[in-house]
């Protein structure tokens, strides 16, 4: 008798951050390699983010006054989640990204959103801090109020929401995508114990080396990517105005031969560019 399917593994929330800023080649993004050691997706590239952990569940930054900028419920509803996890989604998308990167979505406590003193500028202070941060001898929260600071909720904005497919049993993500322009005076260094490789590229950059086979990107990746490149030149202001329904999206993995291949509403053109640049499996 043939045993029956395992179930799903239940998808774990996550929150990753798309960093961009302007420069004279035009948009870019800040990028990273997963290191070849990784057990998960090694050797792909990246935006900065990570799962939610009980840290940022039990933050609770907008009840004890460390938060400033769009309020828990705004992102729940736009993003479809309760407040209490739309919360925690935004303390990890802060947190993971200024533990992998060095950016801080941050500012001092009690300054105005429109102050030019009301963002951090120089993160490079709080080094200690970050590197206690990814070895989890310190929460966010804790590190917020001890440099008496404010999460600025409204320097990201919500982007987009994949689901690994249900094909994936051990390890499945709800992630919800958030865009970020660089704070000013602040500086991306990608160095972290996960990635190899860090570095600003524009988008259309990022998906013509993957069609060449100089680098790898997984589909939520490569759609925001693409989703970046507009008809005309974007700037980050551009894209900061973009108001995007966000819809979750769940791929479908399917069997072609000896091989799988994902299936999403842009797939065809995905898989077009991946096998172009010679890519037949999946990192993982």
């Amino acid at each position: 008798m043939t045993s029956p399917p395992a179930p799903p593994a239940p998808p774990r929330p996550a929150a990753t951050v798309m960093l961009i800023r302007d420069s004279p080649a035009g948009l870019t993004v800040f990028l990273m390699r997963r290191h070849a050691a990784m057990d998960f997706a090694a050797g792909v590239m990246v935006f900065p983010g990570g799962g939610v952990d009980d840290r940022d569940r039990n933050a609770d930054l907008a009840e004890l006054g460390a938060w400033a900028g769009p309020a828990p419920a705004w992102w729940g509803q736009r993003f479809g989640v309760t407040a209490d996890l739309a919360e925690a989604l935004v303390c990890a998308a802060a947190r993971e990204t200024f533990e992998e990167s060095g950016v801080l979505f941050a500012g001092p406590a009690g300054q105005s959103l429109s102050s030019p003193s009301g963002i951090v500028t120089d993160a490079s202070v709080y080094a200690e801090a970050r590197r206690a941060l990814a070895d989890r001898t310190l929460s966010f929260a804790d590190f917020l109020r001890r440099e008496n600071l404010v999460l600025r909720s409204d320097l990201l904005r919500p982007w987009a929401n994949w689901v690994t497919p249900e094909a994936e049993l051990t390890r499945r993500y709800d992630t919800y995508f958030f865009v970020a322009a660089l704070p000013e005076g602040q500086r991306a260094d990608g160095e972290n114990t996960e990635s190899d490789r860090a570095d600003w590229m524009t988008p259309q950059a990022a998906i013509d080396d993957f069609a060449a086979g100089r680098n790898f990107l997984l589909p939520p990746t490569w759609t925001q990517l693409d989703a970046l490149i507009g008809p005309t030149p974007r700037t980050v202001r551009d894209v900061l105005a973009v108001e995007r329904q966000i819809v979750p999206v769940q791929p479908h993995l399917a069997k072609r031969g000896d091989n799988w291949e994902i299936e999403f509403f842009d797939s065809d053109r995905y898989n077009q560019a991946r096998i172009s640049g010679g890519s037949t499996g999946w990192p993982f």
